[in-house]
């Protein structure tokens, strides 16, 4: 077993056992991801997951007529998620063991990368395109999916990828090409 997959091991072992002592119920473990992967908690502790992750935010204020789905997604030093958007959801970061690097845009061009320290969030719209990147160090970035269609709730297959460092492409969703990003 290489350096790399020991770390990464310990990483997501690490992250398991701070949600489980925290009273979460891991619903599934990805570590599939070229980039990392992700840690997704059972929706009916949604309220709770932002309590802790994201103390300061009312979730009765956010702009969301479904469901809210937590997650902790897990960043490798020097990867990369692919340049997406989503055409179901909005997503709130906040990270929890950093820095990490994120670049977003309302249109296909990125911009520039903005370090992203722990403590600090990022707010991604509906529509908005982002990437979230590895920087030195693994990146621990905790998550909330804000379906934004009731009738359409957002799943894994909700990416629209501009750019792919994997050459993964797109997962064309029912609504994709009747909907604007």
């Amino acid at each position: 077993m290489e350096k790399s997959e020991i770390e990464e091991g310990l990483i997501f072992s690490d992250v398991a056992a701070q949600l489980q002592q925290r009273g979460f119920a891991i619903e599934q473990t990805d570590r599939t991801r070229p980039w990392g992967g992700f840690l997704t908690i059972r929706e009916n502790q949604a309220e709770r997951f932002a309590s802790v992750y994201f103390p300061d935010l009312d979730t009765t204020q956010l702009d969301h007529p479904g469901k809210l789905s937590p997650k902790m997604l897990l960043v490798a030093p020097h990867r990369r998620l692919s340049w997406q958007y989503h055409h179901h959801r909005a997503e709130i970061w906040q990270v929890v063991q950093g820095p990490v690097g994120v670049i977003s845009s309302f249109n296909d061009v990125q911009g520039v990368l903005k370090r992203v320290c722990v403590g600090e969030r990022i707010y991604l719209p509906q529509g908005m395109r982002h990437r979230l990147i590895g920087l030195q160090h693994w990146g621990v970035v905790a998550e909330l999916w804000q379906h934004t269609d009731r009738t359409c709730p957002s799943n894994e297959e909700d990416i629209v990828r501009l750019q792919d460092d994997f050459a993964r492409e797109s997962i064309p969703t029912p609504s994709s090409s009747t909907r604007p990003p």
